[in-house]
């Protein structure tokens, strides 16, 4: 039998789609049916070839949900819970991390492991079905699975995505107070689901600096109190909103998701004197930005925190956390546009020129 998926052929594309058999279960394996795929900015960086050590020809798709089609023996979840055909899961798209180096056993920092292998990113196409850009995903043994709730739908799951996991890191980094004034730069899906995760973490004052208005708008549903439209207010302007709503101050805490590195040298003006800024958009290199250390930390005893992709506790308790607050925050409306794997390339190019705010593939729809 034979699956079809869509493929990167090499930095600069082209995105092609083509057939694989499905392979065989070794003990411990899964096969999923995917069901819904996202479409990443990372993955726009992947087009480009701007991850080193990536290989191509690359199936894309690191965050990813579906149903389990088939297994070889018994697979457990983390609570010792056998797994059963028809389960509705996501999983952990890490793998392969050591548990054994200096990096985890000492650093207790996995998602630094130089063993570390992620599915849509680091899996090459020809090492089989290892990313969700695929109708079948193969899940490896020792693949960490976790059922959705039954209170959170599959839409609303992918609709958070990667995002999810990133920003509920970010926020677990920042580590907010009850009533911290928080600004979050960036209304991406990071920067969106940020928002969300500080409300409920306790912020009091919620500022979302970003565009465009549609996204905007989506951060004040999400529980932004105000938001700041970069295309109608200048850095400075930018900065100086946030020292007026913080009676000159600045934010206790300050979260940059935009993915741009002027950002940072914005957002260590906008945090107060020892206040705490993380820094989560740079995933890739953007380029450099000019800082004085005196001034811009020193002096203001900033504390600067990086914070880099997501563990397994990340995506188990943001799934917890988003079935929680289904009912409160509109997940699924982040979803702007469904994909067949046809038009994979067209999913790319609207994320990267923001016509969407999520776009997901859904591999089992077919052309009009």
């Amino acid at each position: 039998m034979e699956t079809r998926l869509a493929y990167i052929e090499k930095p600069g594309g082209p995105v092609r789609v083509d057939v694989r058999p499905l392979p065989d279960l070794e003990p411990g394996a899964v096969l999923l049916r995917t069901r819904y795929s996202e479409v990443c900015g990372t993955d726009c960086h992947l087009f480009h070839g701007r991850l080193p050590g990536v290989p191509y020809p690359l199936t894309p798709g690191h965050v990813n949900v579906g149903e389990i089609e088939a297994m070889n023996g018994v697979v457990l979840d983390v609570e010792g819970r056998p797994f059963a055909e028809g389960d509705v899961v996501t999983f952990l798209d890490v793998h392969e991390t050591c548990g054994a180096c200096w990096h985890c056993l000492v650093a207790k920092a996995s998602t630094r492991c130089p063993s570390r292998r992620v599915y849509g990113i680091t899996y090459g196409t020809d090492e089989g079905l290892l990313g969700g850009w695929s109708r079948h995903l193969y899940l490896k043994p020792g693949v960490r699975i976790m059922r959705l709730p039954q209170a959170l739908d599959p839409r609303q799951f992918i609709a958070g995505g990667c995002g999810m996991a990133t920003a509920f890191h970010a926020v677990e980094r920042s580590e907010i107070r009850l009533g911290d004034t928080v600004v979050v730069q960036g209304s991406g899906p990071v920067g969106l689901s940020a928002v969300a995760f500080a409300r409920l973490a306790g912020a009091g004052d919620i500022i979302l600096i970003g565009a465009p208005e549609s996204r905007l708008a989506l951060g004040r549903e999400f529980g932004a109190d105000v938001s700041v439209d970069i295309t109608q207010r200048a850095p400075a302007q930018r900065v100086e909103a946030v020292l007026e709503r913080t009676q000159g101050r600045g934010a206790d805490v300050v979260i940059e998701a935009s993915g741009a590195p002027s950002a940072v040298a914005e957002g260590v003006q906008m945090a107060r004197d020892a206040g705490r800024y993380v820094i989560v958009g740079q995933y890739t290199d953007n380029g450099d930005v000019t800082l004085n250390p005196h001034r811009d930390i020193n002096k203001k005893h900033l504390d600067i925190r990086g914070c880099w992709g997501a563990e397994f506790t990340h995506v188990y308790r943001g799934l917890s956390m988003m079935a929680r607050s289904g009912a409160r925050f509109p997940w699924g409306a982040m979803i702007s546009r469904d994909y067949g794997l046809h038009e994979a390339a067209q999913a790319l190019d609207d994320v990267e020129n923001l016509r969407v705010i999520k776009a997901v593939i859904d591999p089992w729809r077919e052309k009009a």
